[in-house]
């Protein structure tokens, strides 16, 4: 075998060992489902300043947030739209008769860097956070704080350059799914939750 040859190899076997020791089990999770009679009037969502962000280019950043798809700016900011979208998407499949306002506290939002989206074999979005639910009327709390996790298979490499030429994102692709598991946590959409094994971090 030429060397030249040999090294490419090497070199990607070397990644997909590396990586296969960052794999672990993630989850589309929530413990208790919320009651079937809600309606959702309000929504909020807040990222607390001290989680942690890395903009490195790497295929595992340590951090709490790691996001790429918006311009470099706020991220804490950019993480509290998207994820506001996403839940307001969700709860809109609610049609109970009691009004009720939700309120998140994201405590970890970990996508996938472009340099693993476009060479691991496998990823996750780990999306996850604390959820209350108030009565829109009075203000007291219903329900919570409860921890939910939305974390999901993420696309890689060909498959994923296939989705974006079709018009799809991270952003969309993470905002779908946060919608569907609060839409089925509210009980207005088949049950998403799920366990799985992925290379993340």
């Amino acid at each position: 075998m030429r060397l030249r040859n040999f090294l490419p190899k090497t070199a990607a076997l070397l990644l997909v060992f590396g990586l296969a020791a960052c794999g672990g089990k993630f989850r589309t999770y929530y413990d208790t489902p919320a009651s079937k009679d809600w309606v959702v009037t309000g929504v909020t969502v807040s990222t607390p300043r001290t989680l942690s962000i890395s903009e490195a280019e790497t295929f595992i950043p340590r951090a709490d947030i790691v996001w790429r798809e918006d311009p470099p700016g706020d991220r804490y900011a950019q993480v509290e739209k998207i994820m506001t979208d996403a839940v307001r998407q969700g709860a809109a499949a609610a049609k109970g008769s009691r009004p009720v306002r939700l309120e998140l506290t994201m405590t970890r939002f970990h996508a996938m860097t472009f340099k693993a989206e476009t060479r691991a074999p496998a990823g996750v979005h780990d999306i996850e956070f604390d959820l209350s639910a108030y009565d829109a009327r009075s203000g007291a709390r219903i329900y919570g704080p409860e921890h939910i996790e939305a974390s999901f298979p993420a696309m890689t490499g060909a498959a994923m350059a296939q989705a974006r030429a079709q018009g799809e994102t991270q952003k969309s692709q993470i905002t779908q799914h946060v919608a569907r598991t609060i839409a089925g946590w509210l009980g207005a959409a088949p049950d998403p939750r799920r366990t799985f094994s992925s290379v993340g971090g």
